[in-house]
């Protein structure tokens, strides 16, 4: 259903371009009145200069939430718990704020009577399913529209749009790259990024530094973490979105934290996304480590398991499902012994963890020894490695040995 004269539309405002020229072209296009609705998720920028170019954009109302806290509890401490890696190397820094996000357009739409949200991805991203899926889910009374996706402008006649009309947009043809943070990284997009073979430009870099110009000289961190969550540093208490932005700089300092990869998008294309995300991939390596101190074998392999599938939830837009809600029951059960104490090592490109503890250890040193402690039956080895290798034996015998090929 299209929206009619002056109704009310919620736009998800982030203040970029897309989002900056979209206020204009709903307005232009369709009529309507825009409320703008800012949510701030640690990226770290004055917001107050965002509502302020909402406004200046054509908006009617413009409003700035806080939810960092929200952000930080509800969906960074999940998330870490179940060391999500899409690809095995992206921390869902994007993916992760889209349902925070929709629980605040959802409750402005409520609270301003708007029957329509607004969200300024483009038809070929991950995003526009994040947006459309998790409102749905939250309020399927409300319309969804997609203004970028709607007006088929390239990036380069986007900025002109905007120009054209002197709307407050900041981004250049000669810098047309699309950013995206918040607490728990940075997402960078567009220009030359295009080209997976050019090497990123210097200046895309704003939480790292080159490992060329790092410290030569090593640092150590001890990270502290109480059922899963980080709860200290180095003997101090913090708070969780704390230890984030300390581990940040710290890591950030030594140039650790900078990726550079294909990705393949929800929608089937492969993309080439650059980030930066020292804290949280320095806290994700932390909190593996100390679980494979602290969890039985057998939790792990199938943690291990359960963690691809929920990072796979999460990227593909699906975080208000109830597998993810189950999958979360299961990571929190295991986080039960997760506690101790994990230090962290930053040589310039890199953090490893070179230490652990934890009163719930499942690591026995009178059984792992090789010196005089020793108190490992070896014996008890022969009879366990022949019922173990039994089954090939007996393929062995059946079809004379090595059947595999090779």
């Amino acid at each position: 259903m299209r929206p009619k004269l002056n109704d009310k539309v919620v736009l998800a405002y982030s203040g970029g371009l897309d989002t900056t020229v979209a206020v204009r072209w709903l307005q232009e296009k369709m009529g309507v009145d825009v409320v703008a609705v800012a949510i701030d998720v640690g990226q770290g920028s004055e917001l107050e200069t965002v509502r302020t170019r909402a406004l200046a954009s054509g908006a009617v109302e413009a409003h700035v939430v806080d939810a960092t806290a929200e952000f930080a509890a509800d969906f960074l401490v999940p998330a870490l718990k179940a060391n999500a890696l899409y690809q095995q190397k992206y921390p869902l820094v994007s993916a992760l704020s889209r349902p925070v996000i929709c629980r605040h357009l959802v409750a402005a739409a409520r609270a301003s009577g708007a029957r329509y949200v607004a969200h300024g991805c483009t038809g070929k991203g991950n995003d526009q399913v994040r947006f459309e899926v998790s409102v749905r889910a939250l309020a399927p009374d409300l319309e969804i529209l997609a203004p970028v996706r709607e007006w088929g402008m390239s990036r380069e006649e986007t900025i002109e749009y905007g120009l054209d009309r002197s709307l407050p947009i900041t981004v250049r043809k000669d810098s047309p790259y699309s950013i995206d943070q918040n607490l728990w990284g940075r997402a960078i997009e567009c220009g030359v990024l295009e080209d997976p073979l050019a090497e990123p430009p210097d200046d895309i870099w704003a939480r790292t530094c080159d490992p060329v110009d790092a410290p030569r000289e090593a640092a150590t961190a001890d990270v502290t973490f109480e059922a899963g969550v980080p709860v200290a540093l180095d003997g101090e208490a913090l708070a969780f979105p704390a230890i984030v932005e300390r581990l940040e700089r710290l890591a950030g300092g030594y140039g650790f934290g900078r990726l550079d990869m294909i990705e393949d998008r929800v929608v089937g294309i492969k993309s080439r996304e650059v980030y930066e995300a020292p804290g949280a991939l320095t806290l994700i390596r932390a909190h593996a480590d100390l679980e494979e101190l602290t969890l039985d074998r057998e939790v792990l392999r199938t943690k291990h398991v359960l963690e691809q599938r929920w990072t796979q939830l999460v990227y593909e837009g699906l975080w208000f499902t109830p597998l993810r809600a189950a999958i979360d029951a299961f990571v929190d059960h295991t986080q039960q012994s997760v506690t101790g104490t994990v230090r962290m090592r930053f040589e310039p490109g890199n953090v490893r963890v070179v230490g652990r503890s934890s009163p719930n250890s499942l690591y026995d040193h009178g059984l792992a020894t090789y010196d005089r402690a020793d108190r490992f039956d070896h014996l008890a080895a022969q009879g366990f490695v022949k019922l173990w290798g039994l089954p090939a034996e007996v393929w062995g015998r059946v079809h004379g040995g090595d059947q595999t090929g090779s």
